[in-house]
């Protein structure tokens, strides 16, 4: 898997989803089912996407103990999605449970990427609301640091942090990164925001985008000018 888009599909059921990727037509992109479709809709939307042929990031942000876990991953590991992920904060043992649970008998699974600090946290919130007192771009590489430790493929961070993960995990570690806006578009509850180009400066292997292009006068347009700026 090389540098993408992955359009977040947050709706809130099955329908307005189809609808939006029908305007796609015979194209099929990469997209993120997060909590809001899943919790709405269960597995069964995963495989069905999947089954049409598109890439598919399950965006659940698993975080409990390590048993729990494992044992969910398992269950997700046979939805057919491409990348799934959790919160680094749960600590090395957790991720390397995650990644046992994720990995079927034959040896094969979805990429497995931790979330290191979400791109709406701002190093004050982290500081006086998480008693976190190092600096972000420290909190953030301590995270990626564990979780390529315990085995994982790559972290979702913001793209301003992107070049300093790649650094100091190395180039196939990879940097999933939401946060992206168009130069125009309002920065909504994001705290650390880049545009698509500014990603690809940065070293961002993919970039998430939601907003600017769901919500876009035209999302094919959108999504192809995502492309253009980032691929």
């Amino acid at each position: 898997m090389g540098k993408d888009v992955i359009i977040a599909c947050d709706f809130p059921s099955a329908e307005e989803t189809l609808s939006f990727l029908a305007g796609f037509g015979e194209e099929r992109p990469f997209i993120k089912i997060g909590m809001e479709l899943f919790y709405a809709e269960g597995p069964r939307i995963v495989r069905d996407l999947k089954e049409r042929g598109h890439g598919i990031f399950l965006d659940l942000k698993l975080h409990d103990i390590p048993n729990t876990v494992k044992k969910a991953m398992r269950v997700l590991s046979s939805l057919g999605a491409d990348m799934c992920n959790l919160h680094a904060a749960g600590t090395k043992a957790m991720m390397a449970a995650a990644l046992e649970g994720l990995t079927r008998p034959d040896g094969s699974r979805p990429l497995l990427i931790a979330v290191t600090q979400l791109t709406s946290t701002s190093e004050e919130r982290m500081r006086d609301e998480l008693l976190i007192a190092s600096s972000m771009d420290e909190a953030v590489i301590k995270y990626a640091e564990n979780a390529r430790e315990a085995g994982l493929d790559g972290v979702v961070c913001s793209p301003l942090e992107a070049a300093r993960v790649h650094s100091v995990c190395g180039f196939s570690f990879l940097t999933v990164t939401p946060g992206v806006r168009f130069a125009e578009n309002d920065t909504a509850d994001q705290a650390r925001v880049t545009t698509p180009s500014e990603a690809k400066r940065m070293g961002s292997d993919y970039i998430v985008v939601g907003r600017p292009i769901t919500a876009a006068a035209n999302p094919v347009e959108a999504y192809h000018k995502c492309l253009k700026d980032f691929i």
